[in-house]
């Protein structure tokens, strides 16, 4: 199992890549720069707290494990 910390580390990293891939895809459908930040800020904390959550329930998740 793996700590919290490393869970928060590996969603911040995630959404940061994710943030700037959709600040481009913002800019390049609307032209502004203002939409298309606003529009990654958003994604960025839905995308982050689904993520996180995502990430912690496989970690109750027994199926697959090999134990070692």
């Amino acid at each position: 199992m793996e700590s919290r910390v490393r869970s928060v580390t590996k969603a911040v990293v995630w959404q940061v890549i994710g943030l700037l891939g959709m600040t481009l895809v913002g800019l390049v459908m609307t032209g502004s720069a203002r939409v298309a930040g606003s529009m990654a800020l958003m994604n960025a904390g839905i995308g982050f707290a689904m993520y996180l959550g995502y990430e912690r329930l496989w970690q109750r998740i027994q199926w697959g494990r090999i134990a070692r």
